[in-house]
């Protein structure tokens, strides 16, 4: 019999996917998985359909978690606006709360994922390598704001938390507002069927920045370690172990799909990519791919973010090493890996 029970919030993401294909795989964890959709129940978890936006369904909905040992909560609602997100993302904690505290007795452990918006990374250069004893930003960071609930709540319980933060990860979910991974895949495509080179979509000063990204995979991984071997009540930056540069990484990504790279021209994909939406289904009736539009399968919004960075982007990863956590992946290595996954999966020709 598993002798832990996780409970994964945002099962269809990025993250929450990769996590619940990674349990699945350990004897010793049943699976309760939790989303808006909810989702088919399997022989390998159970589905709930929780909206965490709505404080009585929420409640009504998680009596089915009594057994949960181990919280993994990677859910996320998107906003236009930074301050925007706050508001929906405590909401949809403190209703987590609210609703598990009073029937899983057996909780050992919360895990939130996070990221390098909880030192200002998302609003320009800051320190780096950045370490996890920073000093928190001035502006509203609903990431900070879910740690310091957690520390709240459970200053006096018998479970512990803990706070993992990746840097941009690469995974292999489809309809994901982050996932930058498949975005490039299908701008890719789309400029190869258009006979163009593939340009790197940023300015020249983003091309030549550091960069460092986290594999779901390996972030699976270091969320386990976290929740049951590593001190409790911490928080960790978990990436690949590398940094790179676009200017270094680009030209590889263009020859796996057989093409050349060009010089950097700064564009915003949001705004280009959907004139060019008849390409892609095209290129989608040609090989006969499932009818996914464009805008459903690739997340420009987040492409442009990303392509967008000027400064260097990495954090110190040294305290998890320290305390035991010594998985690491090559980059490269990771998007070629996707992006045949993506191909084998029938979502890129």
């Amino acid at each position: 019999m598993p002798s832990h029970t996780a409970l994964i919030v945002g099962a269809h993401g990025v993250i929450g996917s990769q996590l619940t294909r990674h349990l699945a795989g350990q004897s010793d964890w049943a699976i309760v998985t939790a989303s808006r959709r909810g989702g088919e129940a399997n022989r390998l978890h159970h589905a709930l359909a929780v909206d965490l936006l709505d404080r009585s369904s929420s409640r009504l909905a998680l009596r089915e978690a009594r057994e949960v040992t181990h919280v993994f909560y990677a859910a996320y609602q998107d906003s236009p606006t930074w301050p925007g997100l706050l508001g929906p993302n405590m909401t949809m904690l403190e209703n987590l709360l609210d609703g598990l505290l009073p029937v899983a007795h057996g909780l050992r452990h919360v895990s939130i994922m996070q990221g390098y918006k909880v030192y200002g990374a998302h609003l320009g250069p800051f320190r780096t390598p950045a370490r996890e004893d920073d000093p928190p930003i001035l502006p509203t960071e609903f990431m900070t704001a879910q740690q310091r609930l957690l520390e709240r709540v459970g200053e006096s319980a018998a479970w512990t938390w803990s706070a993992l933060r990746p840097a941009v990860v690469g995974g292999d979910a489809v309809g994901n507002p982050l996932n930058l991974a498949l975005a490039i895949a299908v701008y890719a495509s789309v400029s190869k069927a258009l006979d163009v080179p593939l340009r790197f979509p940023g300015n020249a000063q983003a091309y030549t920045r550091l960069i460092e990204f986290t594999d779901a995979g390996l972030l699976a991984n270091a969320a386990c370690w976290a929740a049951t071997d590593a001190p409790g009540n911490q928080a960790w930056n978990i990436g690949n172990g590398d940094v790179v540069r676009w200017c270094d990484l680009w030209p590889r990504l263009a020859a796996w799909f057989g093409m050349e790279a060009a010089p950097p021209m700064a564009m915003s994909l949001a705004e280009v990519m959907p004139d060019r939406a008849g390409a892609w289904d095209a290129l989608r009736e040609r090989h006969g791919l499932p009818p996914l539009p464009m805008d459903h399968v690739a997340a420009w919004p987040f492409a442009d973010f990303v392509f967008s960075w000027t400064w260097d982007m990495f954090g110190d990863g040294s305290k998890a090493r320290r305390a035991g956590f010594h998985a690491y992946e090559d980059t490269a290595a990771m998007f070629f890996r996707l992006f045949s996954r993506f191909r084998e999966r029938g979502i890129i020709p």
